[in-house]
């Protein structure tokens, strides 16, 4: 067992805890917004950056075999995927991955479809580039949520969708997608011929007995999809810029290379390579650690808000280390920042940024902190019940 380590970040230059008077216009709120932990990385990884650093010279890196060998058997082992390795390209982050390949498969136009709500970098990706923004809305039924594969399939008709984006695990309502669900979904897209984009980027932030399947696993669909996945959100390393597209098709492939040789970003950091290949080659008994902390905290945040506001919701938790939150009889649409910043001190992502006004009710917690942290927070929380 190795010891998970809660850390002070302030005045470390944090985006969570030093970038909030930027984000929220004051910074006197308890954060738990931006999607990192409050853990140091894994043991492994800090000794093996420290080992590189104290060598002293930073030229330039070249990168071993067994950068990828790890992440590929990390795969194996732990999601019984079977990656090629010629599949597997590098990009600084999912996120920037998500804009290339907008631009890759899509044209000026476009529409891109997304099941909301959901993780709103792909909002801006999608009018960033220039593309039409769909939404079908996932069926909420008392904090739970599914697909409306009916109304997933008209918009694809209506307007001529070309791109989808999945979200697997879907952010920010935490459900871990079953094969059938998976399923059904590229089923449909294969029939209109809509390309798919999985991020996958919370693939191993699984919470109890649920499992998370690939869409990479779904061999029939290899011609359509790109996977997009990095040690970002499982090992806390989201600054060492660094993630994976995979691309089983051939000509996607080929397209992929030919954009970024344009762009002549073919390859990232010493560290972020350093830090990733000990992650996946050691770091499997810290990320359990973090799951129980992960799980621990979730129990504690709706027993505390059971107990204290009754009638929030808070969505079952089958992936990432996020809390979605229904406020709905606490909140009301004119001034729920107000009662949320100005009452509650705390700093959170606002269901609106998800989806839009239909979310402002709603919040999203990150769990990776302190249990200190959790209990605070509900504790601010109860205020509402004063308004």
């Amino acid at each position: 067992m190795e010891k998970v380590i809660y850390k002070e970040r302030k005045n470390t230059n944090c985006e969570k805890w030093d970038g909030l008077k930027k984000k929220f216009g004051q910074d006197d709120l308890l954060p738990l917004w931006v999607a990192d932990m409050d853990f140091q990385a894994a043991k492994c990884i800090q000794d093996a950056l420290k080992e590189y650093v104290n060598q002293g010279t930073y030229g330039y890196y070249n990168v071993p075999d067994s950068y990828l060998d790890t992440f590929i058997n990390w795969q194996k082992n732990n999601h019984n995927v079977n990656l090629d390795k010629k599949w597997i390209r590098y990009a600084p982050s999912v996120v920037t991955s998500i804009n290339w390949i907008i631009q890759i498969l899509s044209k000026i136009n476009d529409s891109i479809l997304v099941l909301t709500p959901v993780y709103y970098p792909f909002f801006n990706a999608i009018e960033n580039n220039n593309r039409k923004l769909v939404k079908s809305e996932l069926i909420y039924n008392n904090g739970k949520y599914e697909i409306d594969y009916i109304d997933f399939e008209n918009k694809i008709k209506s307007n001529n969708v070309k791109l989808f984006i999945l979200c697997s695990p879907h952010n920010p309502v935490g459900r871990v997608w079953k094969k059938e669900e998976l399923k059904q979904v590229l089923k449909i897209c294969k029939e209109y011929e809509v390309k798919v984009i999985a991020d996958e980027i919370h693939q191993d932030i699984i919470i109890g007995e649920n499992k998370q399947h690939s869409i990479i696993k779904f061999d029939d669909y290899n011609d359509m999809i790109v996977t997009l996945t990095s040690g970002t959100k499982t090992f806390n390393l989201a600054s060492l810029q660094n993630s994976f597209v995979i691309i089983p098709d051939d000509k996607i492939r080929q397209c992929f290379d030919e954009y970024v040789k344009k762009m002549d970003i073919v390859e990232g950091n010493a560290f972020g390579y350093i830090a990733y290949e000990q992650a996946y080659a050691n770091g499997r008994l810290w990320l359990n650690e973090v799951l129980k902390i992960i799980t621990s905290n979730y129990k504690l945040l709706k027993s505390e808000l059971s107990e204290r506001l009754p009638k929030s919701i808070v969505s079952p938790l089958e992936g990432t280390y996020l809390a979605w939150i229904n406020l709905d009889h606490y909140l009301n649409d004119e001034n729920y920042i107000d009662f949320i910043q100005g009452k509650c001190k705390l700093a959170v992502d606002y269901g609106s940024w998800f989806g839009g006004d239909k979310y402002n009710k709603f919040i999203r917690i990150n769990l990776a902190t302190s249990k200190e942290n959790i209990i605070k927070a509900v504790e601010q929380l109860e205020y509402l019940k004063s308004e």
